[in-house]
């Protein structure tokens, strides 16, 4: 139930996560990793150390974050660029993952990597590109899928050994032409649910009408009847969050 409103304006926000006390925005329109205060729109505090300045260019396409510890550990990029969209110029294999504060290079020659979450003392991945989930072999540098699934795979979230993979039907066009998942007749959008120890699908949720992307998967533990109170709700005249101990 909203208590507070933010306006960042339009700073293309691809995920968020809350650490420490803090809620962490990928900041995707000005290449960097941000948070709030009452005076601004948004504080930036890490860009890829390849980002020469601040600028509202989409300079590399930064769109995912994992979490580890309560603090950013790892982002990912569609390509290592600084320029105006760059990324658009090799979106077949510029992504990369890049540890944070770092900037390190974790794992390069990715088709369109999101996602990336820690779970289970592993680092995780979508390449979407060639619509794969895996994990990521810090040491040597590799990403290693576990399975293929028939959509654009970008979303993701845990429950013990089981991932649950968002995945979109996407067409062929400029933004994501000549990737591996378009050359594919069957594309799915929907959830996915895949056993990460023995890397099958064990289940899945396929949307056959007008849902046509997922961008985001969010699981809720421990909630049976979810309910989304917006402002412009009835509900929210006579709706109240008070502390625990009252006066």
């Amino acid at each position: 139930m909203p208590r507070h409103i933010h306006i960042t304006g339009d700073i293309a926000i691809h995920e968020m996560a809350y650490g420490r006390g803090e809620l962490w925005i990928v900041n995707t329109r000005f290449s960097c990793l941000c948070t709030l205060d009452h005076y601004h729109s948004f504080v930036p505090r890490w860009q890829p150390p390849f980002i020469t300045e601040l600028a509202s260019e989409d300079r590399c396409h930064l769109n995912g974050l994992a979490m580890k510890d309560g603090a950013p550990a790892f982002v990912t990029v569609l390509g290592q660029t600084n320029a105006a969209r760059g990324w658009h110029e090799n979106k077949r294999d510029g992504g990369a993952v890049l540890s944070v504060p770092s900037g390190d290079v974790v794992v390069a020659r990715l088709a369109m990597p999101h996602s990336p979450r820690w779970h289970n003392g592993k680092l995780w991945l979508l390449e979407s590109g060639t619509g794969s989930l895996g994990t990521i072999d810090i040491e040597r540098g590799l990403y290693e899928p576990i399975v293929h699934l028939p959509g654009f795979t970008r979303g993701l979230d845990f429950i013990g050994r089981y991932a649950f993979v968002g995945l979109s039907q996407v067409r062929e066009s400029a933004t994501f032409s000549g990737l591996p998942v378009t050359e594919r007749e069957d594309r799915s959008s929907g959830v996915w649910v895949v056993d990460t120890i023995r890397g099958e699908v064990v289940a899945f949720l396929r949307f056959d009408g007008n849902v046509q992307e997922i961008f985001a998967v969010q699981l809720l533990v421990n909630c049976k009847n979810p309910e989304l109170v917006i402002d412009d709700n009835p509900l929210m005249a006579n709706a109240f969050v008070l502390p625990d101990k009252q006066l």
